[in-house]
């Protein structure tokens, strides 16, 4: 499998259709990559209670239930995996690849971003298996609810995959809530009171490393809400193919959008909006979230046509992978060059500008690399 491509076109298989998906993908990837860091040096020792406050507030993840925008980033991305497989699967049937084949090929990108999970959350390339922690990360949790949302897309019909994907939602729900273990309090969903919490200390838990890590509590019973989470993009891709007009496809990306969020609420009682064990209302309130924000960049960049600001965006959901890949591993050369240019610039400068100079050039760098490679047709394919 190649991982670099040449191409007459961008990665995207829906962007000449769709260019709203990529901007969509690379305003996800922009806040990893260099506009959380810009927000928090602009919200920098804001007073409480002031709307500097909040946006810092709102670049930080929220510790168990409740939603800040910081939570939004993974799922929106995974629903924008969801959205874009729709096309690339009607893409590769058309062009005559069997079932079997693409089914291959995404069992061989699971294994490709779990490999590249484990190095960039597992400590992987430590070579050290005592300070590895290989049972989760963030590429291998989007792998799995790719791999997911594919097999039910060329399986099944539009109907199973509805059913399935409530029936998903409901299965995690019953089975972190309703099944029995020692210490456990009935009712209650807090960190160590749920199943799959438990489930792990009494498996991976007990392992030595490299199997065990700090992150991932709940693996694996929260990624079947990663597959939730990644079948609500597929069900938007649904709506963009079958609408028979711009306003019908609006019309029903704001009702889908507004339904998940009503049911998340109304859920949330019973099962807390939590982003560290992905719950079930916590897909839905981002899954209507996602249905929003896809509503209003089409309407702004495909139907509108007012698409140059969001050119960077575009520039990064182009390259979204090698974008994160960098975000985390990566940043230190784009920083060192920055720091070898411009550190002594903070003899002239206020130390606040001086600051946000130093956080934003490093990025620049990175952005301005991507839209290079852009500009050359290439880009990572996992």
């Amino acid at each position: 499998m190649s991982i670099v491509a040449r191409m007459s076109s961008p990665p995207s298989t829906v962007s000449r259709r769709l260019i709203a998906l990529d901007a969509l993908r690379g305003f996800s990837m922009f806040w990893l990559l260099g506009g959380a860091a810009i927000i928090r040096v602009l919200t920098k020792d804001a007073a409480e209670g002031s709307f500097g406050k909040w946006l810092s507030d709102q670049f930080t993840h929220v510790d168990w239930a409740g939603f800040h925008f910081y939570d939004f980033i993974f799922p929106l991305f995974l629903f924008c995996i969801g959205v874009a497989l729709v096309f690339s699967v009607e893409k590769r049937l058309q062009g005559g690849d069997s079932k079997a084949k693409i089914l291959r090929h995404a069992a061989i990108r699971l294994g490709v971003m779990i490999f590249f999970g484990w190095w960039v959350n597992g400590n992987l390339l430590s070579w050290d298996p005592s300070k590895m922690g290989l049972s989760y990360s963030v590429l291998q949790m989007l792998g799995l609810g790719y791999f997911f949302a594919v097999c039910l897309v060329l399986y099944t019909s539009m109907r199973t995959q509805i059913i399935t994907t409530i029936g998903v939602l409901l299965a995690y729900w019953i089975v972190q809530m309703a099944i029995p273990f020692p210490g456990r309090t009935p009712g209650q969903f807090t960190a160590g009171g749920i199943f799959s919490d438990w489930f792990y200390d009494e498996t991976i838990g007990r392992l030595d490393a490299p199997w065990r890590g700090k992150y991932g509590r709940g693996f694996p019973i929260t990624m079947w809400n990663h597959g939730a989470t990644a079948m609500l993009g597929v069900f938007a891709a649904y709506v963009v193919k079958r609408s028979p007009s711009p306003r019908h496809l609006l019309r029903w990306l704001l009702v889908g959008g507004v339904a998940m969020l009503l049911l998340a609420v109304l859920w949330s009682p019973l099962l807390p909006i939590v982003k560290n064990r992905w719950s079930s209302s916590y897909v839905l309130w981002c899954g209507g979230l996602s249905w929003l924000l896809l509503a209003l960049f089409y309407w702004l960049i495909d139907l509108r046509q007012w698409r140059r600001w969001a050119e960077l965006f575009v520039i990064i959901g182009s390259n979204s992978i090698l974008a994160y890949l960098i975000s985390t591993r990566f940043m230190e050369p784009f920083r060192s060059i920055s720091s070898t240019l411009f550190q002594g610039s903070s003899l002239w400068l206020p130390e606040r500008t001086h600051e946000l100079l130093m956080v934003t050039l490093p990025y620049a760098l990175v952005w301005l690399l991507l839209w290079w490679l852009r500009k050359q047709n290439v880009f990572l394919r996992l």
